[in-house]
C-alpha cells in the first residue's frame, strides 16, 4: 500500500481543525498499540470511516513528525523500560512539521499505568538541553538528570478523533530511527495506537482490529530503535517483539 493509496483512503474522512481537537487533548489516558502491515491497513480504515474525523492542517492529512529523545549517559530510561518499571519516564523534544512547532514533552507511566504527558513549547531542537529545558524536566519528574541525545525518529502520521466518544487515535507510518552514522527504517510497520481515558473494547477501531485478527500489543518505539542501533543495551525482554515486527514488516512487504 503506497502513499497516494492511503491518501486516497484518509480522503473521504471528514476533517478537524488542531482547534477542534482541544477538547480530547488526553494528556493522561490509557495507551492501547497495535501492531500490522501496511497492506493491511487498508481494509482497517476504510471500515471506520463514518465513525472517525481526521486531523487536517493546511490542507495535509499525512503528518511528518521528527522527535529527538534523551537519556542518561547509562540508558536510565531505556533500562526502566525492559526491567519492567512500571513508573517510567521517557523525555524527548517533537518536532510537529507541518505547524512547525516544536515541544520539549515528559511522558510518565504512573502506578496504574496511566500515561501522563507534559509539555512546553520551545523553539528548536536542542542537543544540549538549556537551563530552562532542564529545569523544567526536574520540575515534573522531581529528580535532577544529566542527559544527552539518544535517539532520533521520524515517522508520518494519521489522526483520527472518535465522532462520538472521547478517543483519538494515531496511525503511524515510515518509522525511521538514527543516532550518529546509524539508521533503520520500518517502511512497511504500521503503530496504531488508541488514546483513552480508559481502555474501551466496544471502540469501532478495536472491534474493527479485533475482526481481522489484531490484538492489543505493548511496544514502545523508543526502546524498538534502542536496540536496534545500541550493541551494547541489554534486551532480553525485547528479542520477541523485535521478531513479530521484522515479521510484520516482511509480511507486508511481501504480500
Amino acid at each position: 500500500m503506497n502513499e497516494n493509496e492511503i491518501k486516497n483512503i484518509i480522503s473521504t474522512y471528514t476533517p478537524i481543525s488542531l482547534k477542534e481537537m482541544d477538547n480530547v487533548s488526553l494528556m493522561k489516558r490509557v495507551d492501547t498499540k497495535f501492531l500490522l502491515g501496511k497492506n493491511q491497513l487498508r481494509q482497517i480504515l476504510e471500515s471506520i470511516k463514518d465513525e472517525y474525523f481526521i486531523l487536517e492542517i493546511n490542507k495535509n492529512r499525512l503528518m511528518n513528525y521528527k522527535s529527538l529523545y534523551f537519556d542518561s549517559v547509562d540508558k536510565i530510561f531505556y533500562n526502566n523500560h525492559h526491567n519492567k518499571r512500571v513508573r517510567r519516564t521517557k523525555v524527548r523534544i517533537r518536532k510537529y512539521v507541518e505547524s512547525n512547532i516544536l515541544f520539549l514533552e515528559v511522558k510518565q507511566k504512573d502506578i496504574k499505568g496511566n500515561t501522563v504527558k507534559n509539555r512546553v513549547r520551545i523553539d528548536s531542537f536542542e542537543t544540549v538541553l538549556s537551563k530552562n529545558s532542564n529545569s523544567f524536566i526536574e520540575k515534573i519528574t522531581t529528580k535532577n538528570y544529566t542527559l544527552e541525545p539518544s535517539l532520533w525518529n521520524s515517522f508520518r502520521r494519521i489522526t483520527l478523533v472518535n465522532k462520538k466518544a472521547k478517543e483519538r487515535v494515531t496511525i503511524d507510518v515510515d518509522l525511521s530511527f538514527s543516532i550518529n552514522v546509524k539508521e533503520k527504517k520500518y517502511d512497511d510497520l504500521v503503530i496504531v495506537e488508541l488514546k483513552q481515558e480508559r481502555y474501551n473494547r466496544n471502540s469501532p477501531i478495536v472491534e474493527s482490529l479485533k475482526k481481522n485478527g489484531f490484538l492489543p500489543y505493548s511496544l514502545s518505539k523508543y526502546c524498538v530503535g534502542m536496540i536496534n542501533l545500541y550493541d551494547n543495551l541489554k534486551q532480553n525482554r525485547f528479542k520477541e517483539k523485535l521478531i513479530k515486527i521484522n515479521k510484520i514488516s516482511t509480511s507486508s512487504w511481501n504480500s
